[in-house]
């Protein structure tokens, strides 16, 4: 639906449950259009054989539209009037589309009724079909918000189904280091799922033991990645955002306490990064209704600010959740919902909204991917010695797909070379499959292709190719970039921590469209990487840099191939191997995956005394000073991780604000 029409087409929803003279008044949804999940339809009664195959055909368009999930309108006109059916009517109606259904094998899940004139009833039905090659469609979620939030104690309620005891009970489920369970602060991305059935029913571990008997019996997965709130894990966070390519992101917001810490800046990383949000604010059971609306009226003034240019809903019925629903699609509209992890207020309709979250992408686009020419799959964990298994890496599968036992050759490594590795097998969601497809995640296993050769010592950022495949890998690359904040301004030579995908490296701009660039300004770079290796860089990737307070957003245009001749050489230590050859702590699957620190402040600790007391947590920060820059600090945000040699970093606890420029004006996302 175009942008311009959803205001519209909101305040035509709501009409429906306001009394009105006329019927057009009283119920009326935009027109239908032909492309999209949804369909209306007056009544389906006593089609023919010939009809019959029709309305199957037709549904079997909608569902591929709607990569696997379609809504359908019943009692409701094509110009988009809601006419309503008597009941016998409706009964047929039903009885119908539930047959066209079965003959695809999807099921059906009445989202609401809606009354209409003269007792007639309009129903909406959410229309899913898991592909014949799937066990279950599966959705990635983003949990994003500030520092005691109520994050993980959300995530913690609804995956267990236990209501938190108010002292953080539930969120002890997602913790994985001892520091975090003493400080009650996530420090590393969490990850946990929910599953929904053919019913929409709530699939979690209050009924089922293992995340398989999740998958077993659910036809929809939500899987959460739980990522700090804290400044000093800014890294770690972003790394979730842009690593593990969520398809949704939830902001939450505590209701006592309101837009404090990072919230607006991670809403602006969200926002750059174009992940369709919404918002649930938590701990209403401990905050006056006065308050409360204070702090919702706020996030939602942000939301509809210039540059963010949302249209805030709050959820108070099931019908404003099937109104959300409808138009998430645009990517304009935001639902609001208000939770309470210790009352369990509001979850039932955060639930049904989770239940009824469409896929981003059709199933011709997902299609399209699956059968690119070049296959690449992302790495952005690595776990070097599972038990009885060996090497297994987890990431995202971008193009064409992956099975059982296939050869492929992963890297690159020092020098752009690759090395050939055998996948013995795979895991989606901790579930067994033997196929991969392009938008999905899985872990797999991995072994030496040849039993005589050593199997490759992997990291973060690499990829997986097919062995005759020369993949873009490069040390340089030009990019247009948009830099949301900069103290002054950013010259040629400075230096910053760039991320794209799971890619995260310290990186040099060598040229530059511009003499300077400042806060709110464009212009053409050219990056380089501060490193003995290459990376494999594919254009039109987005990608983000920052340093300190600096902040910039942007999208990789070319890349500049690798010299056989020369390889440029610096001092900054691999980041996955070390000089031996064994793991370092940032590339390891241990505890030190997490991250200390990595802002500006007007205090600077010794990365090395801060540590001292918990092994497993790893810095943010890096061990190199920055170019020629004004205003630029001594101090970055590379990736290489557990430096203790006496190197200082200056931190903040606040963000002194940031603004991002684009088609919909100006976004001021920080500034706390």
């Amino acid at each position: 639906m175009p942008p311009n029409d959803v205001a519209q087409h909101m305040i035509a929803r709501k009409r429906r449950r306001q009394p009105s003279e006329t019927q057009t008044d009283y119920c009326s949804l935009p027109p239908e259009v032909e492309e999209g999940k949804f369909e209306y339809k007056l009544k389906l009664v006593a089609p023919s054989t010939t009809r019959f195959e029709h309305l199957v055909t037709q549904m079997k368009w909608r569902l591929q539209e709607g990569a696997g999930e379609a809504i359908y309108e019943i009692g409701v006109e094509d110009s988009g009037i809601y006419i309503g059916l008597r009941r016998n009517e409706l009964k047929v109606s039903m009885d119908t589309l539930r047959d066209m259904a079965k003959r695809l094998g999807a099921t059906i899940t009445v989202l609401r009724e809606t009354t209409c004139e003269d007792d007639r009833t309009a129903v909406e039905v959410l229309v899913r079909k898991v592909p014949d090659d799937q066990q279950f469609l599966d959705l990635r979620v983003a949990v994003l918000g500030n520092v005691d939030s109520g994050k993980s104690t959300l995530v913690g309620v609804l995956a267990h189904g236990e209501l938190d005891n108010g002292n953080g009970r539930a969120r002890l489920n997602l913790f994985r280091h001892r520091h975090e369970v003493q400080s009650g602060r996530t420090s590393s991305i969490s990850q946990e799922i929910i599953g929904f059935d053919s019913d929409g029913e709530l699939n979690n571990y209050l009924e089922n033991e293992t995340p398989e008997d999740i998958c077993e019996n659910s036809t929809k997965i939500i899987q959460f990645i739980d990522v700090p709130g804290h400044q000093k894990y800014l890294k770690t966070t972003i790394y979730g955002l842009m690593g593990h390519s969520p398809h949704f992101a939830m902001l939450v917001m505590s209701a006592n306490r309101g837009i404090v810490g990072t919230t607006k800046e991670q809403l602006g990383f969200a926002l750059c990064l174009q992940v369709p949000l919404f918002v649930v604010v938590t701990k209403i059971d401990c905050c006056r209704p006065a308050a409360l609306e204070k702090n919702l009226s706020s996030m939602e003034r942000l939301l509809k600010s210039p540059g963010s240019n949302k249209v805030p809903t709050r959820i108070e019925s099931s019908d404003d959740v099937a109104n959300a629903i409808s138009q998430m699609s645009s990517n304009r509209v935001v639902p609001v919902f208000k939770v309470s992890s210790k009352t369990g207020a509001g979850m039932p309709l955060l639930q049904k909204f989770l239940n009824a979250l469409p896929p981003t992408a059709s199933d011709v686009e997902l299609e399209k991917l699956a059968n690119a020419d070049q296959l690449s799959f992302q790495v952005d964990e690595v776990y070097s010695d599972v038990p009885d298994v060996g090497l297994v890496i987890s990431g995202i599968m971008k193009r064409s797909c992956i099975k059982e036992d296939d050869i492929l050759q992963a890297g690159p490594f020092e020098g752009g070379s690759f090395k050939k590795v055998r996948v013995t097998s795979m895991h989606r969601n901790r579930f067994p499959c033997r196929i991969v497809k392009a938008g999905q995640a899985a872990a797999l296993a991995l072994t030496a292709a040849d039993e005589e050769e050593r199997l490759p010592v992997m990291r973060k950022g690499m990829v997986l190719t097919e062995v005759n495949d020369a993949p873009p890998v490069c040390k340089k690359f030009k990019a247009e970039v948009n830099l949301l904040f900069h103290e002054k301004s950013i010259k040629i030579g400075f230096q910053c921590t760039v991320h794209i995908g799971s890619v995260c490296r310290t990186a040099k701009i060598l040229e530059m469209s511009t003499e300077k660039l400042e806060t709110n300004g464009k212009a053409n770079v050219t990056f380089e990487f501060l490193s003995d290796y290459p990376e494999c860089i594919y254009t039109d990737s987005k990608l983000l840099f920052r340093q300190g307070t600096t902040r910039g957003v942007g999208r990789v245009t070319s890349i500049v191939a690798l010299s056989s001749t020369s390889e440029p050489k610096c001092d900054s230590k691999e980041e996955g191997v070390s000089n031996d050859g064994s793991m370092s702590s940032d590339s390891s699957m241990s505890s030190s995956r997490t991250s200390v620190g990595d802002s500006n402040s007007s205090k600077c600790v010794p990365i090395g005394e801060e540590n001292s007391n918990d092994n497993s947590m790893s810095s943010d920060s890096s061990d190199s000073s920055f170019g020629t820059s004004d205003g630029d600090s001594n101090s970055s945000d590379d990736s290489n991780s557990g430096n203790t040699s006496g190197f200082k970093v200056c931190r903040d606890e606040s963000f002194y604000g940031a603004s991002c420029t684009g088609n919909q004006g100006t976004l001021q996302f920080a500034g706390c």
